[in-house]
């Protein structure tokens, strides 16, 4: 199956909070990236579902609190969950958060790895 994303994916478990209705759930993330997340939940919201949700990422950013958006939805067993779309509210936001994950990626993955996934995410091509 082509991959369509246009930010590289790093699997890592971040626990996520976020209010559906009048109760409040705590899941986590499968993998995330500069552009989105998928949260792994047997409750996933519907498509088109926009709210607002905090990522606690490791010190010393301590966590974001993001708007986004359900752009999928995966109904089966342990796949289950939810991927969202990142809405920015500001360049300032966007830039902050993206610095984060790429630190995240390079504490995940190590540095040479990371940086390599990122420039094929972002189409550079080693000569």
């Amino acid at each position: 199956m082509p991959e369509h994303r246009r930010h590289a994916r790093t699997p890592l478990e971040i626990r996520i909070g976020y209010s559906k209705l009048n109760s409040f759930f705590a899941d986590y993330t499968k993998n995330i990236s500069k552009g989105g997340t998928f949260i792994k939940t047997k409750q996933p919201m519907p498509v088109g579902t926009q709210f607002l949700f905090r990522l606690a990422l490791p010190a010393p950013s301590g966590g974001f609190e993001l708007a986004g958006e359900v752009v999928q939805v995966e109904m089966a067993g342990a796949g289950a969950g939810m991927g969202i779309r990142f809405a920015w509210r500001s360049e300032a936001e966007r830039t902050s958060f993206e610095q984060a994950v790429e630190k995240l990626m390079a504490e995940s993955l190590g540095p040479v790895a990371a940086k390599r996934l990122l420039e094929v995410a972002q189409g550079v091509v080693r000569k």
